[in-house]
Formats: C-alpha cells, sequence, structure tokens
C-alpha cells in the first residue's frame, strides 16, 4: 500500500511539473508581441513624425500650437515670434495659480510694450468650465491674452503635470526655462530682462 502511495505521489508531482512547463512556455509565447511592439523605435524612419515629449526641452524651438482664446478669437505660439514669452499653463481651481497671476500681471503691465508678453494656457479641460474661467480673469483684472486648451492636448504635449508650468522663450521661440511652480516679479525680471 505505502508503495502504491508513493507512485501516486512522484506521478502528481511529475503532472505538475510538466503542467508548469507547459504554462510557463505558453506564458512566454503570448507575452513576445508585447516584448516585440516595446522594442520598435517610437518614430518611424520614414517619416517626420516625434514622440509628444519630443521638442520642449531647454535649448529646443516650442512646438507650435493654435487655441481659441477666451474672447474667441484663435491665436498661434507662432504669432508672437519676435517677443520673449512668458507660456503658463494654469487653471483657476489651483492655488499657485491663483498667488501668481497678482505677480504675472504687474509683470505684463510694466513689460508689455517691449517685446514681451505671457500666454496664459488654461487647461480647460481640467477646469470648471469657461464662466469660471472668466470670473477668475475678471477678479484677477488679466489682461494677458488667454488661450483655452479645451482638449488637454497642449498641456500634454508641454508635460503641464503639476501646475502652474511655465516656459520661458526668447524672441526666436526658444525654450530658455521651465518652471513648474508659482513665479514672483522678480523671477520673472531675472528670467526675462536679462536674458541673452
Amino acid at each position: 500500500m505505502k508503495k502504491t502511495w508513493f507512485s501516486m505521489a512522484v506521478v502528481i508531482l511529475l503532472v505538475g511539473i510538466l503542467a508548469f512547463n507547459i504554462g510557463k512556455e505558453f506564458s512566454k509565447e503570448e507575452t513576445k508581441p508585447a516584448e516585440q511592439a516595446e522594442t520598435k523605435p517610437a518614430v518611424s524612419e520614414t517619416t517626420d513624425t516625434v514622440p509628444a515629449a519630443s521638442g520642449i526641452a531647454e535649448g529646443e524651438a516650442a512646438p507650435d500650437f493654435e487655441l481659441k482664446t477666451l474672447s474667441g478669437e484663435s491665436a498661434k505660439l507662432s504669432d508672437y515670434k519676435g517677443q520673449k514669452i512668458i507660456l503658463n499653463f494654469w487653471a483657476s481651481w489651483c492655488p499657485p495659480c491663483k498667488a501668481e497671476m497678482p505677480h504675472m500681471e504687474e509683470f505684463y503691465e510694466k513689460n508689455k510694450d517691449s517685446k514681451f508678453t505671457i500666454l496664459a494656457v488654461n487647461l480647460t479641460n481640467m477646469d470648471r468650465g469657461e464662466d469660471s474661467i472668466k470670473s477668475f480673469v475678471e477678479d484677477y483684472q488679466l489682461t494677458f491674452p488667454i488661450l483655452l486648451d479645451e482638449k488637454g492636448e497642449i498641456g500634454a504635449e508641454y508635460q503641464a503635470h503639476a501646475i502652474p508650468t511655465s516656459y520661458v522663450l526668447d524672441e526666436e521661440g526658444i525654450i530658455r526655462n521651465r518652471i513648474t511652480g508659482p513665479m514672483s516679479e522678480e523671477m520673472m525680471e531675472d528670467l526675462i530682462l536679462n536674458m541673452e
């Protein structure tokens, strides 16, 4: 009787090992396409398409975009070429954005006549609606252009994962600095007025 139990235990153990190895091989076959997809280049060699994260590093040209303004007009980043730009991503519910806006307005008013502008891109897809944005702009008496990123595509392209996020662009549209968090008027002066 002991031999029979021992024989059965050995058979069960062998069947278990065999099933485990077959399952392991099957698992490898299932994951091969996913592994192969990961090793493919992100950009096809036959196209000029680049990944979304490209083109936003310091020293690179800022990707152009076109958005509707709060006043209903259309504005392109390239329309402002020849000016130094603070490209600011924000939302009306964001406390650091609220802290930053008075400084931005003050700096804008002092410097708007010296080939400088602020483009404030509202992450509209994450905000509380256009009425809330209009109310915010009125409350803070903002006079610089407010652009509406209704689909969130520009914020994603510029990696505005934390807000406020700002990019400082020179007259040629080259990114000179990226700042995450609120800026003071002194910071803006340092970044814009001392740009070589």
